[in-house]
C-alpha cells in the first residue's frame, strides 16, 4: 500500500470499510427485522448504488474542502471510493444468493470480519503500529455495529412484525 497514490488510498480505505461494515450492518438489520431474502438483496443493492454514490461525493467535496489537492486527484479519490464501494457491497450477494439466509448472513459477517482484519493489519504494519491493537479496534467497531443492528431489527420486528 505504501506505493499507492494518496487519491487511491483514500477511495480504498473508505470504500472498502464503508462498503463492509455499512452493508453488514444493514444485511444483518434486515435479516433480524424481516427474515426477508428479497429484502436483504435488496438493501445489498441499494448500498451498493446510493451509498456508493453518496460516499464517493462525500470523499470528492471532503478532499476539495482540504484546498490541498488537483482536481484529477479529487476526481481518483472519488472514483475510487465508489468503485471500491460498489465492489465490496456487491460481494455480499454472493452467500445471500448460495445460501439459505441465516447461513448467508452468518458467512457474510466472517467475510466482512476477515477483510476488516486484514485491511486493517495491512494499514497498521505501514505505520508501523501494533497490529494487534489496530485490528482489535477496528473489529470492535464492526461486532458494534452487528450486534446493534441485529437488536434493532429484532426490536422493529418485534412492534410492526
Amino acid at each position: 500500500m505504501k506505493t499507492l497514490k494518496h487519491s487511491f488510498k483514500v477511495g480504498m480505505s473508505f470504500g472498502l470499510t464503508s462498503g463492509i461494515i455499512t452493508t453488514l450492518g444493514l444485511i444483518v438489520g434486515l435479516h433480524s427485522g424481516t427474515h426477508s431474502k428479497l429484502a436483504v438483496i435488496g438493501g445489498i443493492l441499494t448500498i451498493a448504488i446510493a451509498d456508493a454514490f453518496s460516499d464517493a461525493l462525500g470523499i470528492h467535496m471532503s478532499e476539495e474542502s482540504e484546498a490541498r489537492h488537483s482536481s484529477k486527484e479529487i476526481w481518483e479519490s472519488t472514483v475510487s471510493t465508489f468503485l471500491f464501494k460498489f465492489i465490496f457491497a456487491l460481494t455480499f450477494i454472493i452467500p445471500v444468493t448460495l445460501f439459505d439466509l441465516t447461513t448467508a448472513i452468518i458467512t457474510s459477517v466472517i467475510w466482512g470480519i476477515i477483510l476488516i482484519g486484514f485491511f486493517s493489519y495491512s494499514v497498521a504494519r505501514e505505520q508501523e503500529k501494533l497490529a494487534w491493537k489496530t485490528v482489535l479496534e477496528h473489529l470492535i467497531i464492526v461486532v458494534t455495529v452487528v450486534v446493534t443492528a441485529h437488536l434493532m431489527g429484532e426490536f422493529i420486528s418485534s412492534i410492526f412484525g
